[in-house]
């Protein structure tokens, strides 16, 4: 297997979307295995370049992974671990090591876009160069690029009936109706309705179109307070033009000022602070505060 240095894996991760923890030596007392300035990239199932390996590696790897697992809302986290390089951690080289774990959360979230269509083609032009995962889903094989000319963040799906995918889609998918068919879009809109865990539905469509489908759907007995939970026409209308770009920009933005405003309130939400970000100074301080070298473990206790 191909050794990936850690700025490769950070490029990897961000082109597909997946979260990440970047573990750097800021300091260091004793004989270590890496000097400050070491990194290595940690995954939810991998492992990229490397700190010197042994038992300081395994439990930073471990205690990386606790916090990807801990945080699920797209959020940027750090903390500072102290970590003795003693016999009681399994290591013999006697000194520690101040490491700095950057967590990067990603949304799990994918954006679904239905329909290969010229907007839909001018829309993955976009969203293959953002942080997100993206499912592309048609009934056309012909309509989409070859494997090597989409971004590693998109994924296509040649579904009969793309219907069928609406129930399989984790909550809080944000999806994008872009079909060539106007029957496609009102069952995928019908099937999107039936769920009410999607954290947006947009629609391609004329004014016409959303009256159209807003009567029909009464008719089936979805009410009005259902059909608020769609946006049609999708895309913000301070962005004009109707040509396929200019459209593929106003989504782009819809979706791109629901993400970041979402963002903003998770880190309000969870840490009660709306300014403040990150570590403070005298966090920093404290734990970058190292044993004095050549004192052992069970010296420094005493």
């Amino acid at each position: 297997m191909k050794f990936v240095r850690w700025f490769e894996a950070i490029s990897r991760c961000e082109q597909k979307g997946e979260s990440y923890v970047i573990a750097t030596v800021m300091g260091s007392a004793g004989s270590v295995p890496r000097d400050p300035g070491a990194k290595m990239v940690i995954t939810a199932d991998d492992q990229f370049d490397t700190l010197g390996g042994g038992q300081l590696e395994f439990q930073l790897v471990h205690k990386a992974r606790e916090l990807l697992a801990a945080h699920k809302t797209p959020q940027i986290l750090q903390k500072l671990e102290n970590m003795p390089l003693a016999a009681k951690a399994g290591q013999c080289c006697g000194g520690s090591v101040s490491v700095m774990l950057e967590v990067f959360i990603k949304s799990a979230r994918p954006v679904v876009v239905f329909g290969a269509g010229h907007v839909a083609k001018a829309l993955m032009q976009i969203l293959g160069a953002l942080p997100r995962q993206v499912l592309w889903v048609d009934n056309r094989a012909e309509q989409f690029p070859a494997e090597d000319e989409l971004a590693a963040n998109i994924q296509c799906r040649l579904l009969d009936n793309p219907v069928d995918i609406i129930a399989q889609l984790p909550a809080g998918s944000e999806l994008i109706i872009l079909t060539h068919n106007h029957q496609l879009d009102y069952d995928l809109l019908k099937a999107a309705l039936v769920r009410d865990d999607f954290a947006f539905v947009g629609c391609i469509g004329s004014a016409t179109k959303t009256e159209r489908f807003h009567m029909r759907l009464s008719h089936e007995g979805f009410t009005d307070t259902e059909f608020s939970r769609l946006t049609m026409p999708v895309g913000l209308a301070e962005v004009g033009g109707k040509l396929p770009m200019e459209v593929a920009v106003s989504i782009s933005a819809q979706l791109l000022s629901r993400f970041n405003s979402g963002m903003s309130d998770d880190y309000e939400h969870n840490t009660g602070v709306a300014r403040r970000k990150g570590l403070n100074w005298k966090d920093i301080k404290q734990s970058l505060t190292l044993q004095p070298a050549g004192k052992t473990e069970q010296q420094t206790s005493e």
